[in-house]
């Protein structure tokens, strides 16, 4: 008897769930684990964002199916952050709630390409864009990224036969893994690309929040972007809210209505007590409790970089996200050294392969472990001889 659909078999093994895997073999083994894997925060969602969910949730208005749509109070504290944050105004047709950026991302390419159809994809990029253009039937065409190129995609590169058969191009700054940040320069290249040869452009700003520097940009401040390109923003990182699966999309009207068709026919909303919930989320973004957080990513950010640097690493220092993307010692390949780091260090970090081949001959640590584990993991591997 077929069990599986066929399309599946697309679809790499997911590399987070391996990683789970061989992290509770070594637990259940007694093994002390200092796991800096999968980039669920740590610390809890601000208690002013609880607060509120505790009393939307008593509130028996708040317990039937949700409108698609959004509450307007959600559809509103988007819409006056984006243009508080980055001074872009949305109009209503611009914006779709999400169950999560995850969730968009991986449904867009079912609502706007067609079987065989070209998207254009970054390596070493979130693997869920290429999973989701294979369940869509499409084909993934590599987009490289480079360390010699700052992590940033060389546009001239992409051949012409590329650029006109794409349909979708996916990029994701602050940048998972590498903790790359673009330029606006950058992205306008990026909207005259995808106008030029009409692709829609799709940025994951999933951690546009999480920085160090200058405050990362959106695509939508280029003029004329939300012509070609749509915007995913995602509330569980800024806001530690991982589990409650809540995000929203911006940009072109077309593409989001989209979409939203598909979503329409699949999920029924976001329970509406998270989106009042993520309304005050999003309508303190400037809260003293975000700034400090960023503040104690920095810290860890600092502490594990140069204690990596100290033991002979070669690692960059990341702009932006809470992710340290550091080069394999000596050439070895990233799964070997992945699985050195936890046999004899107990430490869990992230094969470069996974995500995808130019991610090849590096390591992805997670700021998601305190100041004293991150130590603790520094000395234990600096104590590994390669």
């Amino acid at each position: 008897m077929q069990t599986a659909a066929q399309r599946l078999g697309q679809l790499p093994a997911y590399l987070f769930a391996r990683i789970a895997q061989l992290k509770r073999q070594a637990l259940d083994a007694g093994r002390d684990v200092i796991d800096f894997g999968v980039g669920d925060p740590d610390r809890p969602t601000p208690p002013f964002v609880v607060e509120r969910l505790a009393s939307a949730v008593r509130d028996p208005a708040n317990h039937r199916y949700a409108s698609a749509a959004g509450l307007p109070a959600f559809r509103e504290a988007v819409q006056a952050y984006m243009r508080d944050r980055f001074h872009v105004a949305v109009d209503g047709t611009q914006l779709l709630p999400l169950l999560g950026s995850k969730e968009g991302l991986g449904h867009l390419p079912l609502a706007v390409i067609n079987p065989g159809d070209t998207v254009l994809v970054p390596e070493p990029g979130y693997p869920v864009y290429a999973a989701g253009v294979a369940l869509a039937g499409g084909a993934v065409c590599p987009l490289p990224l480079y360390e010699r190129n700052g992590w940033l995609p060389a546009l001239g590169d992409v051949s012409e036969g590329a650029r006109s058969a794409a349909r979708l191009l996916f990029v994701n700054y602050p940048n998972n893994p590498t903790g790359a940040c673009a330029p606006l320069a950058f992205l306008e290249e990026l909207v005259a690309l995808a106008r030029e040869y009409g692709i829609v452009l799709v940025h994951d700003a999933a951690y546009v929040d999480v920085y160090y520097d200058e405050p990362p940009p959106s695509i939508l401040q280029i003029d004329g972007a939300a012509d070609v390109a749509v915007e995913f923003h995602s509330l569980s990182k800024t806001f530690n809210m991982t589990g409650w699966r809540i995000g929203f999309a911006v940009g072109n009207a077309d593409v989001l209505a989209a979409l939203g068709k598909l979503k329409d026919n699949l999920d029924s909303g976001i329970f509406q007590a998270i989106q009042l919930a993520g309304a005050a989320a999003l309508s303190g973004h400037g809260h003293p409790d975000i700034r400090h957080q960023r503040e104690v990513y920095r810290h860890r950010r600092d502490l594990l970089v140069h204690g990596l640097r100290a033991a002979g690493w070669s690692v960059a220092m990341p702009r932006g996200g809470f992710y340290v993307w550091a080069r394999c010692p000596e050439g070895l390949e990233s799964m070997a050294v992945s699985a050195r780091l936890l046999k004899d260090a107990d430490v869990v970090a992230i094969p470069g392969s996974g995500f995808g081949a130019c991610g090849e001959g590096y390591v992805r640590f997670a700021l998601t472990v305190d100041e004293a584990r991150t130590s603790q993991a520094v000395e234990r591997i600096s104590r590994l001889r390669w």
